[in-house]
């Protein structure tokens, strides 16, 4: 009788066993170089007596930052001044992802219009601000301020309450009361009111045929509620409005020069490139989807709200994702123009403790983060509008 024991295979015959061995000299080879670097580091930040860990961020930052959403001064922590360069990035970045993605939309919209003129300004938008560098984009908008517009003695004033001069811009706004915190709510009370609506209206629609109008019904939830607590608490009026004390303005709320050059440098540069992801996206949908829903009596708006953005956006959210992120790390740009975002704050603390090694590390760290939760949302958004096949 013959034996049938399976014939042992040499390991480097065995494609299993050579995969597992090959990847464990590269795992050995790996952490051998790691932990060269990172021996070697410390040993030189020893030998010219650099301290290493975050201790620093307890001590004094002795500088000054020219904007921040929250109470600091030179005398605050060197931890306090990150969080407020890391709040200045959210704030720009944050703003600058809204109005992209509206004024991407609508230039890629109109990128599509039948009519010539509406469709060569799209186009010539798109190949400008696509073709010049966000850096250079930067400058100019920076520039335009300092160089074109006055001092804030001759400052512009376009509208009552505004002031443009090369300090920025300046604006009235509603003294603080009680009642805009009963506002706030009221809003936030009508979302969630609209987000039910918008549920009930969808199955309405699948189950009868019959449509809701859900965009009029919600916009007068989301204006009337607060505007009927408005009244309520006492409407009041009262308004802070911007006055000028010495060399600038005082009062109001005011955006910077940086503020406002790095944000429009940001919008308009992400923005060609949305307009084209929405120009692709809506051009995947075939003409057959465009001319049945025409033949139904369906109006040009709905056709493109009900029928062709649906399926669109299967197309456009994946590299809508990618330009979000591109707009938050190119604000790292604002250190060019002055602006203080996470980037300049950390810059200034390593100058002035010397933990470059710490810092870099914060501002790959914090960078990280922001993009992992942009992409986050986006997948989980991507998701939710995802066409169910039946």
């Amino acid at each position: 009788m013959k034996n049938t024991a399976p014939e042992t295979v040499p390991f480097w015959l065995d494609p299993k066993k050579r995969a597992i061995f090959f990847q464990f000299i590269t795992l050995c080879v790996v952490g051998l170089l790691a932990y060269y670097l990172i021996s070697n580091t410390i040993h030189n930040l020893k030998r010219q007596n650099i301290a290493t860990g975050l201790r620093f961020l307890d001590k004094e930052s002795s500088f000054e930052i020219g904007e921040s959403l929250i109470s600091y001064s030179a005398a605050s922590s060197y931890g306090l001044a990150l969080i407020v360069g890391a709040l200045n990035t959210l704030y720009v970045s944050s703003i600058g992802i809204v109005i992209t993605v509206i004024l991407g939309t609508f230039i890629g919209v109109a990128r599509l219009s039948t009519n010539w003129l509406v469709s060569k300004l799209a186009a010539i938008f798109i190949e400008v601000f696509q073709d010049i560098p966000v850096l250079l984009q930067l400058f100019f908008w920076y520039a335009i301020f300092y160089e074109t517009l006055p001092s804030p003695r001759q400052a512009l004033h376009p509208l009552p309450g505004v002031f443009i001069c090369n300090r920025g811009v300046a604006f009235a706004v509603p003294k603080a009361d009680p009642a805009h915190g009963y506002m706030a709510i009221a809003f936030l009370a009508g979302c969630v009111i609209v987000y039910l609506i918008r549920r009930w209206a969808k199955k309405q629609r699948d189950k009868t045929g019959r449509l809701f109008p859900v965009f009029r019904v919600s916009l007068a939830i989301l204006i009337g509620l607060p505007f009927i607590t408005w009244l309520l608490a006492g409407a009041p009026t009262a308004m802070s409005t911007p006055k000028l004390v010495g060399f600038n303005f005082t009062g109001g709320k005011s955006f910077s020069p940086e503020f406002i050059a790095l944000l429009l440098g940001l919008v308009l540069y992400t923005a060609a490139f949305v307009a084209e992801v929405v120009r692709a996206g809506i051009q995947s949908v075939s003409k057959g989807q465009t001319e049945a829903a025409n033949s139904l009596g369906l109006r040009p708006g709905m056709v493109l709200n009900l029928v062709i953005l649906p399926q669109a956006l299967r197309v456009i959210i994946p590299p809508l994702t990618s330009q979000m992120l591109n707009l938050t790390k190119n604000s790292t740009l604002a250190v060019a123009i002055g602006y203080p975002d996470f980037v300049s704050v950390a810059n200034t603390t390593i100058n002035q403790t010397g933990q470059a090694i710490e810092g870099v590390a914060l501002i790959m760290a914090l960078y990280l983060i922001f993009s992992l939760l942009t992409s986050a949302i986006m997948n989980w958004y991507n998701k939710k509008a995802a066409l169910v096949e039946r």
